[in-house]
């Protein structure tokens, strides 16, 4: 685990990110001034909002799942 100042919390560096649809999503990452984390290295028009798993609606878990 990693302390993650930007938070405030301990996150596990193998955290599992998805779109808000249930796609997981690999790539690089920004947090966002709101303590939100974003798609990308830096944020950009293609950027979107990811979430943890427990975040996500119950349809997009199921897509999540099946995966």
């Amino acid at each position: 685990m990693e302390q993650n100042k930007a938070i405030g919390g301990i996150m596990a560096k193998s955290a599992r990110h998805f779109k808000r649809d249930g796609t997981e999503y690999k790539g690089a990452t920004h947090k966002m001034p709101d303590g939100s984390l974003h798609s990308g290295k830096t944020h950009g028009k293609t950027s979107v909002k990811l979430f943890h798993f427990k975040d996500l609606s119950k349809k997009a878990k199921e897509k999540a799942n099946a995966r």
